[in-house]
């Protein structure tokens, strides 16, 4: 659906979507890495804001790059559904906690919480410290329902997925492909929100490399005042949705 979708928004032919679907089905890389799509039972966080509640995790080890890194340190925005992922070495609480501070803090702010696993890294003395100093609340899944965390969860599958298909061949450089993955998923429609991340935190979407080759419908604001116009009229639309019904967000 979201393939469809991508391609629908720059070109148009007949069969479209059959011939979508089709390539879809017949990718055989595509088809071993896709597990069971069963989501996990929703619950709901109050959530008003981008930035305002975040989700975090750390995926690995992974086969250990040129470059010496074997995890990803993985956020999301609750609200915006805006992923980032961070290459780290080691998983320590000294190296996570420095790279959210230096990767995401200091690029989106301080949230107000912060949702992880019982993980060791997350409940240790240095990053609870951090949390503490900078006023964060921090949240986290209890033993008996570890798959309350299910967003962050599903976003680390999807990095697998995605991960295997650049690098079947060579295990080595899948934190150089990484990028790669944030940009499409950056810009594909997320299911909770039916936008994508890039249309909910920028009010635009990102041009993306077939847009420089085939070019995009000139639909580009002509002055900062229109852009500004632009952006709080779709969020008076998203506001106001009834699919959206309230502003507590679902979290599987």
């Amino acid at each position: 659906m979201k393939t469809t979708h991508k391609v629908r928004e720059r070109f148009y032919w007949d069969k479209l979507k059959s011939d979508v679907d089709k390539w879809c089905r017949t990718c055989s890389t595509c088809t071993a890495r896709k597990g069971p799509s069963t989501r996990g039972r929703l619950q709901r966080y109050n959530v008003g804001a981008p930035f305002e509640r975040i989700a975090i995790d750390v995926l690995g080890p992974l086969p250990q790059t040129t470059n010496g890194n074997k995890y990803i340190l993985v956020v999301m925005d609750y609200f915006t559904k805006w992923p980032e992922a961070y290459v780290i070495p080691n998983q320590e609480a000294t190296t996570v906690a420095e790279a959210l501070l230096q990767d995401w803090i200091c690029r989106f702010g301080v949230p107000l919480l912060l949702h992880s696993d019982q993980g060791t890294n997350f409940t240790s003395a240095v990053f609870t410290g951090l949390m503490d100093l900078l006023g964060v609340t921090k949240t986290r899944t209890t033993p008996l329902h570890p798959q309350s965390d299910g967003m962050v969860e599903r976003l680390n599958r999807t990095i697998l997925n995605h991960l295997s298909l650049f690098t079947h061949r060579n295990q080595n450089d899948w934190d150089q492909k990484l990028p790669l993955f944030l940009l499409a998923y950056r810009s594909a429609v997320h299911e909770t929100t039916g936008l994508s991340p890039s249309q909910m935190l920028m009010g635009r979407e990102l041009r993306l490399p077939c847009d420089l080759l085939f070019g995009r419908p000139p639909d580009d604001p002509s002055s900062p005042v229109e852009y500004l116009k632009i952006s709080r009229l779709g969020w008076r639309m998203f506001i106001c949705s009834p699919e959206r019904g309230s502003t507590s967000t679902p979290h599987a």
